[in-house]
């Protein structure tokens, strides 16, 4: 039997035979050049279409997330600028249709992958999309989850979006892969479907094994050479929740969504999402050569907001700069693009394209009908929040706040939170800066845990500023979508969470079940543990 660990990213346990999902294809030749390349270019459309009209016939089928993300991806492979640039590799380079699709969406991969956070999540639907246009090109079945006979533990390097989005949680008993992390695609839709996961488990594949028995909360794995009994994971109940964010005493704590389309929006309002702590902006933006306008920019923005009219929205300014593929900007290369000009830090040399955003989102709000606040991402100092909020102001915006992720943020709440009327804390990127570890890799995905000890510590400080001051402080990062950490996070003195939609009613629920003193204690147990998993364990209110 072999024994190994992960990052368990989806709750509950579970055991039986093993089904191991195939590699993506192998890299496709560079040779032999086309015979007559018009028309071997003229086969990627086709190919394009065919991948995009079975992901959205599988997205007819599904609802929630995983229709959202099946419909993401269909998008992707119809995008007309990955076409082009193929079919330009083919007529300009004379390279194989296979190969043309393979370098032009590594390209887009790369510029994703360089963008970093939420952009550089999409590098997987990338590759998926690739490797799916590639296998029709050559007439093999397409990379992904094979069909299941019975019920199963999927183990896999990696899972695209699209794979673990239709998934029957009545055969697929858990899923296990060597790579990914906790904020990945397949952890916040295998939370969403109930099926235990764990995730950076090193050395998975190389391990034998015909039986698995997995503990999503622990992020223990056990490989068996014998077979192993089927074991269903104990879910619990679906708890009642009346759609009103509040502890069992009535300690208000606000249950929002994270959205970053209008698409996102739509379903997070049908699942009963309060509001909206985090809207992503940068879906206006991706692609364009130029600066969206004012009237287009409003008009997208404001069918977002639509949903949630005379409900909280909290748009989040453009999370862009150096290492984000915007033409627009033309800021060049930098060495180090994580720690470069990114975020607030774009607006100090140009102003302007905050102020056109501001102008935008105001006019959105009016339009709507939303209850608007703004807040702006990469804040270092109370300074740069001061400078932020006087411009939101500025536009006819009533509310201003910022997003805390750098530890600097963190240690200055206090003096932040005089600046501001609210804050945000983006426990993603808090995490990969504190300790200095990429969110992508999957190799350190334990140290991005986000029950680890010294990030609940200084979560627990930015909570002890808002308590002082009497000022919110939400949490958008996908920590809130776990429901057992919710609480503690609430303990800490989170007064609002924001998810993926897929986890509004099992948060909400977990929130209503406690005393906010049962959570507070809870939180004491997690700040003084000394490892993750110890912290899971003993944090129970």
């Amino acid at each position: 039997m072999s024994r190994l660990t992960g990052v368990g990213v989806s709750s509950g346990r579970a055991g039986g035979p093993v089904v191991r999902v195939a590699d993506p294809l192998p890299e496709p030749a560079t040779t032999p050049a086309p015979a007559d390349p018009v028309a071997e270019a003229a086969r990627i459309g086709p190919a394009a279409d065919a991948v995009s009209e079975a992901l959205f016939a599988r997205a007819a089928k599904v609802s929630g997330d995983a229709k959202a993300v099946l419909e993401t991806t269909a998008a992707m492979a119809m995008d007309p600028a990955l076409t082009s640039q193929a079919e330009q590799n083919v007529a300009n380079r004379s390279l194989p249709a296979s190969r043309a699709v393979f370098e032009a969406a590594n390209g887009f991969a790369d510029a994703l992958r360089a963008a970093g956070g939420y952009m550089a999540e999409r590098v997987r639907d990338v590759h998926d999309v690739r490797d799916r246009i590639i296998a029709f090109l050559e007439g093999v079945t397409p990379p992904g989850v094979p069909d299941l006979e019975r019920p199963s533990v999927l183990l896999a390097r990696d899972l695209a979006p699209a794979d673990t989005a239709d998934l029957d949680p009545s055969l697929v008993l858990a899923l296990v892969t060597e790579e990914g992390g906790p904020t990945s695609h397949t952890a916040i839709l295998a939370r969403s479907l109930g099926i235990p996961a764990v995730v950076a488990v090193r050395g998975l594949l190389d391990a034998e094994g015909v039986g698995a028995s997995v503990d999503g909360d622990t992020g223990a794995v056990e490989l068996s050479e014998s077979e192993v009994e089927v074991q269903v994971a104990t879910r619990a109940t679906e708890a009642e929740w009346d759609g009103v964010g509040r502890t069992e005493d009535g300690h208000p704590v606000k249950v929002l969504a994270n959205v970053g389309s209008p698409e996102d929006a739509r379903a997070a309002a049908e699942a009963g999402a309060e509001g909206v702590g985090l809207f992503r902006t940068e879906f206006c933006y991706l692609g364009a050569d130029r600066e969206p306008t004012v009237q287009t920019q409003r008009a997208a923005y404001a069918e977002v907001l639509a949903p949630f009219a005379g409900k909280p929205v909290v748009v989040r300014t453009l999370d862009a700069g150096a290492d984000k593929p915007l033409a627009f900007l033309a800021m060049g290369e930098e060495p180090n693009p994580a720690l470069g000009v990114r975020g607030l830090r774009v607006a100090f040399d140009r102003p302007e394209v905050l102020d056109r955003q501001l102008e935008a989102i105001a006019g959105a709000a009016a339009d709507s009908g939303a209850e608007v606040s703004v807040m702006a991402p990469m804040v270092a100092t109370a300074e740069e929040a001061a400078w932020f909020a006087e411009r939101v102001r500025a536009a006819g915006i009533e509310r201003a706040g910022v997003m805390i992720e750098v530890p600097a943020a963190a240690l200055c709440a206090a003096e932040i939170l005089q600046a501001v009327d609210f804050v945000s804390i983006g426990t993603n990127d808090l995490a990969q800066y504190v300790f200095a570890a990429d969110r992508m890799a999957g190799a350190l995905a334990e140290l991005n845990d986000p029950w680890q000890p010294a990030l609940l510590r200084l979560i627990g400080m930015i909570g002890e500023a808002g308590r002082q001051v009497d000022k919110s402080v939400g949490v958008c990062g996908e920590a809130a979508a776990d429901p057992a950490l919710a609480g503690v996070l609430v303990g800490l003195g989170a007064t609002s969470l924001s998810m993926n939609a897929g986890s509004l009613h099992q948060v909400g629920a977990a929130v209503s079940a406690h005393p906010l003193t049962a959570f507070q204690s809870a939180a004491r147990e997690a700040t003084a543990a000394s490892t993750p998993a110890q912290g899971r364990q003993s944090a129970k209110p």
